[in-house]
């Protein structure tokens, strides 16, 4: 017999507000890509990047939004298969919400709708609109993203790509997987469209969205730090070891009301981690006590002296 969830009002209350900061980052990540990015054709990696490649080898055919709509769903699906539901669920809301939102903000580009008003391709500033269009559309998908994590959520994507090779290749990084194969799409654009111009404002828009993403999300610091008090520290270590990808630190600890003997899991991590870690605390036991903290400066295998997964 399956056991009913009971949630609490609190733990309601902060799905809904999780879900909605999934949401508001899915459509701030949709409106920059809708009308910085995917006018001036400007390749900064993931889905919109590639569905840009696709967009100029197959020409008009099929409509770059239903293109990126397409995708997005494909890896969703990959992720679902190879990567199981637990991580499905976290770019469910986002895969559901993006592709229809980019169509949207696409259509309000077009010079018909709000009599152009978006339409920065058509400006009467045309020679620094697309300056602009590269600068506005890393801050738009860097806020997107930040908030998206801050909701525990994932974007998905082309990451899905490089998470599934992981679990295959196990030695390998997913920083440098996710790193190659944006870097992969944005030489491909290069070679496609053909404008060094527009390739190099592509990494400036990337590297925007990229530093966007560090200050809202950790601030200046590169990683986090929490403490797990759990009566399955054995379990939930074994599951952050394999799913998160991250050793932990077992600390033998008295607890200062009930005196009784408790095992805190420590364990450092990184902002793409965040959603993974707290997925795996809130499923093995959702009443453990969790305490992050920004790690001001991490050494060690994997952060200063490597790389971060």
């Amino acid at each position: 017999m399956t056991k009913k969830i009971k949630w609490t009002r609190a733990e309601i209350l902060l799905q809904l507000k999780n879900i909605l900061l999934i949401i508001l980052g899915t459509l701030v990540l949709a409106f920059g890509c809708a009308v910085f990015v995917v006018p001036f054709n400007l390749v900064t990696g993931g889905v919109t990047g590639l569905s840009i490649v696709i967009d100029h080898i197959i020409g008009d055919f099929i409509p770059i939004d239903f293109t990126i709509a397409a995708l997005t769903w494909i890896m969703f699906f990959l992720g679902l298969i190879f990567l199981g539901k637990d991580f499905a669920i976290k770019t469910l809301v986002s895969a559901i919400v993006y592709p229809p939102a980019i169509s949207f903000f696409m259509w309000l580009v077009e010079h018909e709708a709000l009599g152009g008003f978006l339409d920065l391709t058509t400006s009467a500033h045309a020679d620094i609109a697309l300056i602009i269009g590269s600068l506005f559309g890393g801050l738009c998908i860097g806020t997107g993203c930040a908030i998206t994590f801050l909701g525990g959520g994932s974007t998905g994507g082309v990451d899905i790509i490089a998470f599934i090779l992981c679990r295959f290749f196990k030695k390998w990084k997913s920083s440098i997987v996710i790193f190659a194969i944006d870097a992969a799409t944005v030489l491909l654009g290069m070679f496609v469209i053909k404008d060094l111009i527009l390739t190099l404002l592509g990494i400036i828009s990337a590297l925007v969205g990229a530093i966007v993403i560090d200050k809202i999300f950790i601030g200046r610091s590169q990683a986090f730090t929490a403490q797990i008090v759990s009566d399955k520290y054995e379990e939930m270590n074994l599951a952050i070891r394999n799913e998160v990808r991250r050793t932990t630190t077992m600390i033998s600890a008295t607890g200062g009301y009930s005196r009784e003997p408790k095992t805190v899991l420590m364990v450092t991590f990184t902002m793409r981690q965040y959603a993974y870690l707290m997925n795996v605390i809130k499923r093995i036991d959702k009443n453990a006590f969790v305490s992050i903290s920004r790690a001001h400066e991490i050494n060690g295998e994997g952060f200063t002296y490597g790389e971060h997964d």
